[in-house]
C-alpha cells in the first residue's frame, strides 16, 4: 500500500464492534423476574397440595365473625313460703278438705288467709286436683313455689286481681299434698341458676 501511512509488524488492531452493555443488563433482569415467578408459583402450588391455602381462608373466616358474649347464669329470685299467703279453698263435696290442707301448708311455711268453700264458678267444676290462681305478678313468683307442693294443679292468673295472696283451690282429683321432701327438692331445683344461652357466631 502506497501513501503516507503504512501498517508494520505483525500486529493489526481488533476490528469488533462496542460492546452493548444495556442489553446484557435487560436480559439479566429478566432471568431475575423469571426465577421469582418461578419460585413463587412453586409455593403456590406446594400450599394447594398442602392445604395452606384452606387453613389461612378458615382463618380469616374466623377472624371476620363476632361472637356472642353469654351471659353468666343467674340464681332464679322466688320469695320463700313465709311470704306468701295462700286461701285454701275447697270445691269439692268432701267436707273438712280445706282445713285440712291449710293445716298441712302452715307446717310447711305458708301464710294462710280464707279458708273455706270455693266460688260458684269453680264449686264442684274443678275436676284435676286443684286449680292454683292469682294475680299476673305471681305467675313468676308466688306460683311456683305453691306449685310444688301440689305439682299436678293447674296454674291460672287474673289481670284485674289485686293484692299478692293466691288461691289454691281443690279439685276432685285431689288425693294430698306432694311429699314434703318431694316438694322441698321442686323448690331447690328452682332456684337453681339458669342454663346459659349456647355461643352463636355471626359472620
Amino acid at each position: 500500500m502506497g501513501g503516507q501511512y503504512r501498517i508494520t509488524g505483525d500486529k493489526y488492531p481488533r476490528m469488533r464492534p462496542p460492546r452493548r452493555r444495556g442489553r446484557l443488563a435487560v436480559l439479566a433482569a429478566a432471568c431475575v423476574t423469571a426465577l421469582g415467578l418461578l419460585g413463587w408459583g412453586t409455593l403456590q402450588l406446594v400450599d394447594v397440595f398442602t392445604g395452606g391455602g384452606e387453613k389461612t381462608a378458615a382463618v380469616g373466616a374466623e377472624a371476620g365473625c363476632a361472637v356472642a358474649a353469654s351471659p353468666s347464669p343467674t340464681a332464679r329470685a322466688l320469695p320463700d313460703p313465709g311470704r306468701i299467703t295462700v286461701n285454701v279453698l275447697n270445691a269439692t263435696t268432701r267436707s273438712g278438705l280445706a282445713k285440712q290442707t291449710a293445716e298441712e301448708l302452715k307446717k310447711r311455711g305458708f301464710r294462710i288467709g280464707d279458708v273455706g268453700n270455693a266460688p260458684e264458678e269453680y264449686d264442684k267444676k274443678v275436676k284435676g286436683s286443684g286449680v292454683l290462681l292469682g294475680p299476673a305478678a305471681s305467675l313468676d313468683s308466688a306460683l311456683p313455689v305453691l306449685a310444688a307442693q301440689l305439682p299436678a294443679a293447674e296454674r291460672r292468673t287474673d289481670a284485674a286481681r289485686e293484692g299478692t295472696a293466691v288461691d289454691l283451690i281443690i279439685g276432685d282429683g285431689f288425693t294430698a299434698l306432694a311429699k314434703q321432701a318431694d316438694a322441698e327438692r321442686a323448690l331447690a331445683e328452682l332456684a337453681e341458676p339458669q342454663p346459659a344461652p349456647t355461643v352463636r357466631k355471626s359472620c
